[in-house]
């Protein structure tokens, strides 16, 4: 379960300037507490913050802070940061005193970087979005910000203010396990201005692979990425690793008997099941999955209904008109059949 996936609550914004304002980390403290104790018996795995490293990207419903006429964006998004990293250890330390079984994780998006060439300057270009993104679970999984995080402020300008007992806080009480979301690798180079582009990886954007397939909005599909990308964050941590996310969005016809024939979803999900399987062989400790989304929804990234990731079509199109009827598509009945064989078949 998630503890918070982007729905800053508007007062907490508005009467206290969201996260970078210390006062927030007792009022998320006290919150988790009250759900650990409400599904104590149901729950034993938690979430912390949907993808916490997007505060990168999207302050506001992130961590409640404002972009417009910000007078210094960069500090409020790191004290932010810090004061949930200190939040989400003290509501970990809650969580195994209410629920000593339970597990609670850090989740992040990621998108695993490649070098455009071998070219050093690509591969430092590379390293450096490798770190910036990594930074959010560097610090809930190892307890400690990493020594290269100096560098990273003095070049922001950001001066973190840490309360006595922070830094001790955070190495006391770790996350147990590392969730993310995986839709797609990024390509990086030291000029991108000189390359062609791609629009679809999502808020990344980055330099246009040559060697993988797009989607219909223009995401890079990779699942041997994911592969990787289990690998590195096992290594990286030696924890638990959870894919909290993983899916397609395209777009679905619904042909005649009202029959969606999704073939590139089943090929896409089984792709990537069978780059789960490798990883596992390699090592990796991964127990669970989960695919956004089992039914058809507003898309956050582009506000379409129409880029439809579920399993169960909804009849409504992208300004809301429609019946509303849910309808199984043939990814449906397939994916029915993987999950009652514990993912062995993964066959049409």
């Amino acid at each position: 379960m998630s503890l918070s996936h982007y729905e800053m609550p508007l007062t907490l914004v508005t009467e206290y300037g969201g996260w970078p304002n210390r006062k927030i980390i007792d009022s998320y403290v006290q919150f988790a507490q009250t759900v650990f104790q409400r599904y104590r018996t149901k729950v034993k795995y938690w979430m912390t913050f949907n993808e916490i490293n997007c505060v990168k990207h999207h302050p506001y419903v992130s961590i409640g802070v404002v972009e417009d006429n910000h007078p210094h964006l960069e500090q409020a998004k790191y004290q932010g940061a810090h004061h949930r990293f200190v939040a989400i250890a003290l509501a970990t330390k809650a969580c195994h005193a209410i629920i000593p079984d339970a597990k609670v994780g850090c989740m992040i998006s990621y998108q695993i970087p490649y070098p455009h060439t071998c070219h050093p300057d690509d591969l430092q270009a590379c390293e450096e979005v490798q770190r910036v993104s990594l930074f959010f679970s560097d610090v809930q999984a190892r307890g400690y910000y990493p020594a290269w995080t100096e560098l990273m402020f003095a070049e922001k300008n950001v001066v973190l203010k840490k309360a006595v007992g922070d830094d001790e806080i955070l190495r006391q009480y770790p996350v147990d396990f590392v969730s993310f979301s995986y839709y797609m690798s990024s390509t990086v180079s030291a000029h991108p201005e000189k390359l062609e582009g791609v629009k679809g990886n999502l808020i990344t954007g980055g330099i246009r692979n040559p060697h993988l397939p797009e989607s219909d909005w223009g995401w890079q599909i990779d699942p041997k990425g994911l592969r990787l990308a289990l690998n590195q964050l096992y290594d990286r941590y030696q924890k638990l690793v959870f894919i909290a996310e993983n899916g397609l969005g395209a777009v679905d016809v619904v042909g005649p008997n009202g029959i969606i024939e999704d073939d590139y979803r089943i090929d896409y999900l089984r792709l990537h099941i069978e780059q789960m399987r490798e990883a596992i062989a390699d090592g990796v400790q991964l127990f669970g999955y989960t695919w956004w989304g089992p039914i058809d929804m507003v898309s956050a990234s582009t506000s379409q209904m129409s880029k439809r990731y579920g399993f169960i079509h909804v009849d409504q199109d992208d300004m809301g008109n429609g019946s509303k009827k849910r309808s199984r598509k043939k990814s449906f009945h397939w994916y029915k059949k993987v999950i009652a064989s514990n993912g062995v078949d993964l066959s049409n």
